[in-house]
């Protein structure tokens, strides 16, 4: 294996791309080729600068580490939108293409085998695949959704090079298969809701069941049997808004059973 030596690392995956028939994820693939040698380009990155590897739904691509990410980063989020809106104008709603990116920095080894090796080209991918990222996705009016590693973030973003504003970049704490990852989301932050930023529900520390709201903090006003039946559903994980008849019950925690 060689040397590891640092890289740009830019991904792009087409959303919903295992949805389409044969000949849409045909169109899709020439579509996502077009669009990635259209930014490189723009970003005055030539062939000889970059290596791709195809993952089918997606692309890889290395760049050479003196390649200024700066631009690299300014024509992502101006050229990409821009592309994908004048291709999907012309295209039927069943071929229509929207993508996720991520832009990373890292060392990366090429084997024998032209395969890649590294920790931090692992990590980009994971990115990619982040749940948060592809609901930023789905959020997004412009089919495009880029988040950036905590590299290319405190190299490049926090300084605020022409065409890059770093409050446009919101931190995200996406979970993996390997743990917590760190990364910085452009654009508008996600819908508010009552859940972090892994996706999972926000945990009420008085609870003493870790969710919903303790008995002793409900409100005071009296409660039908239903209410009631309610309440202990959301305490309890017991189906909520069911009347289970008298509600005068201990909880054992070590079986999670009802003590009639």
């Amino acid at each position: 294996m060689n040397t590891p030596v640092n890289h740009t690392i830019l991904l792009l995956d087409i959303e919903r791309y295992s949805d389409r028939d044969d000949i849409e994820q045909a169109f899709l693939r020439r579509m996502l080729y077009n669009i990635a040698d259209q930014t490189l380009d723009a970003a005055g990155i030539g062939s000889g600068q970059r290596r791709r590897a195809d993952r089918g739904d997606s692309v890889m691509e290395l760049i050479d580490a003196n390649a200024p990410v700066s631009v690299l980063l300014r024509t992502l989020l101006t050229e990409v939108p821009i592309q994908l809106r004048e291709t999907n104008r012309l295209a039927a709603s069943s071929a229509q293409i929207r993508l996720r990116a991520v832009l990373a920095t890292g060392y990366v080894a090429i084997d024998a085998h032209d395969g890649w090796v590294g920790s931090d080209l692992n990590h980009a991918c994971r990115l990619l695949d982040a749940k948060l990222l592809r609901e930023a996705l789905r959020e997004r009016s412009d089919d495009f959704a880029l988040c950036v590693s905590d590299s290319v973030h405190q190299g490049i973003v926090r300084h605020g090079h022409p065409g890059i504003q770093p409050e446009d970049f919101h931190h995200i704490t996406p979970e993996s298969k390997n743990g917590v990852l760190s990364a910085w989301l452009y654009g508008s932050a996600l819908s508010a809701r009552p859940e972090n930023e892994s996706g999972k529900e926000t945990p009420n520390p008085a609870s003493p069941v870790g969710g919903g709201v303790p008995l002793e903090e409900s409100p005071a006003e009296p409660h039908s049997p239903a209410a009631s039946a309610q309440i202990m559903g959301d305490q309890f994980g017991v189906a909520g808004g069911t009347n289970h008849g008298d509600l005068n019950f201990s909880f054992d925690r070590r079986t999670g059973k009802d003590q009639r």
